[in-house]
């Protein structure tokens, strides 16, 4: 699959995969940005994105986005497909959960995308599910 991608700043990469396994591309932050404890800023991640119909974009943390200070305030975020104009810059609200001003540099990768495919569903409100209650949400344990 081929995707478009516009960047702001020609001078940072393009989003990339980090080694042979890897299944989601990186992002870099545009610009410095400071985040104050307990606040949330969304950094600008340089790029706009055009793909197919009947895909997405899921922006997630990076497995060591921990280390920065910082956390992805919504889990994760969804890039519909129709968001692909010139100027919708894709960005990361970040979260600072530390204690300490924590500044993301310019060309820090902080987050990643994948492009799954949307598989739409059509709903059907019934009385009674088929299947028999597991106990509860969460009730399986914790090991």
């Amino acid at each position: 699959m081929e995707i478009k991608i516009k960047r702001f700043d020609k001078e940072l990469p393009l989003p990339e995969y980090k080694s042979k396994g890897a299944v989601a591309l990186d992002l870099y932050s545009r610009e410095d940005t400071s985040i104050e404890p307990g606040e949330v800023k969304l950094i600008p991640l340089n790029v706009a994105i055009e793909i197919p119909k009947g895909y997405f974009v899921l922006v997630a943390n990076r497995s060591s986005t921990f280390k920065l200070g910082i956390t992805c305030v919504n889990g994760i975020g969804v890039g519909d497909y129709d968001y692909c104009g010139d100027n919708d810059e894709y960005m990361f609200p970040a979260l600072n959960y530390t204690k300490e001003k924590v500044t993301i540099e310019r060309g820090t990768r902080c987050c990643q995308i994948l492009i799954p495919p949307v598989a739409n569903v059509l709903v059907k409100e019934v009385e009674k599910l088929s299947n028999k209650d597991r106990g509860g949400f969460g009730t399986t344990g914790k090991k």
